[in-house]
């Protein structure tokens, strides 16, 4: 089986038996850090999935982890406690959200693309500062986790962990497959040519639309699991820098590559916990960070990977004639 194949799947296991190892050790409090970074990591795959595979350069993606977040909040307040309603309620808010800003910014390239959804992104900023009724810039805090049901405790820290766990694989599954498939390759296709894309008969528009939409609705989860991990949200989640953020995490992973959002997203929440002990300017350690793996790594770190994959054996070769035999066979 191919390194890249069975590595993720590993990777995975070695996270699933992270909280019995973490509370053996009485190192609970990493149980919660590594559940937040995997929060993170979904995000940014839901951004590189358009910005890297889709060539749409956004500016205002933290505008829909927000509105996810927002979402289950609202939903929340109303009464309703599953999960499993409230998580699948704030991608759907986020996935229309994100179609109607769409319909408007899809039709720029460019800058005026990043500057027309930084614009959108900041309007739903000064939208949750203005809702009092979930405590405009003081924030909101959520009275209790959304009930898991099944037999599963949601004010347990592993059980959550392991939900968070089980949702970023399928994501991580689910996007693997759409980047494979006809609907992925025509969304790669515009990416590198978009003129070609549209003289061959594709609907660039709607293809583009879908895209963003989806993205926005795996941000919108995203979201939604930020405030259910925290117990709380406030309109930073969904401020410029945010997005700016998560662009960054893109980068230092691998734009256009498959693992570049969670392995950027990783790295970033890592390093700045750690940094963050030593000095309050956090800022520009990971800074420097970022312009070494520009000029080190201009493909990201999880381009690294490619460097470790087993050379695979030659074929043997065929004998004199064999090609000639095979067209006059034909």
């Amino acid at each position: 089986m191919k390194f890249e194949r069975w590595f993720p799947w590993a990777f995975c296991a070695l996270l699933a038996l992270f909280p019995l190892v973490a509370s053996s050790l009485g190192l609970d409090f990493y149980v919660s850090f590594v559940r937040r970074a995997m929060i993170f990591a979904l995000a940014a795959a839901s951004l590189n999935f358009i910005l890297g595979f889709g060539g749409m350069a956004a500016l205002g993606h933290a505008g829909f982890l927000g509105v996810g977040a927002y979402a289950l909040v609202a939903l929340s307040d109303a009464g309703v406690e599953s999960a499993w309603i409230l998580w699948p309620a704030a991608m759907v808010v986020a996935g229309l959200v994100a179609a109607l800003i769409g319909l408007i910014a899809l039709r720029t390239r460019g800058v005026y693309l990043i500057m027309s959804t930084l614009a959108f992104a900041q309007m739903l900023y000064y939208v949750a500062l203005s809702l009092r009724i979930y405590g405009g810039d003081d924030g909101y805090n959520l009275m209790a986790r959304p009930s898991f049901g099944l037999g599963l405790d949601s004010a347990d820290e592993a059980t959550f962990y392991w939900v968070v766990l089980g949702l970023l694989a399928l994501v991580m599954v689910g996007l693997n497959r759409a980047t494979h498939s006809r609907f992925g390759h025509a969304l790669m296709g515009l990416r590198d040519n978009e003129t070609r894309m549209r003289a061959m008969g594709y609907p660039v528009f709607k293809l583009m639309l879908v895209a963003f939409a989806l993205s926005g609705a795996l941000a919108g989860l995203a979201g939604a699991l930020l405030v259910s991990h925290n117990a709380f949200v406030s309109p930073s989640v969904m401020h410029w820098t945010q997005s700016a953020t998560l662009i960054v995490m893109v980068v230092i992973g691998g734009v256009g590559l498959r693992w570049g959002g969670p392995v950027g997203a990783v790295v970033w929440i890592g390093l700045e916990e750690l940094v963050k002990q030593f000095t309050e300017y956090w800022h520009l350690p990971l800074g420097l960070l970022l312009i070494v793996i520009v000029f080190v790594a201009p493909r990201g770190l999880a381009s690294v990977a490619e460097h470790w994959r087993l050379p695979r054996r030659p074929l043997p070769a065929e004998p004199a004639g064999a090609v000639l035999t095979k067209g006059e066979g034909a």
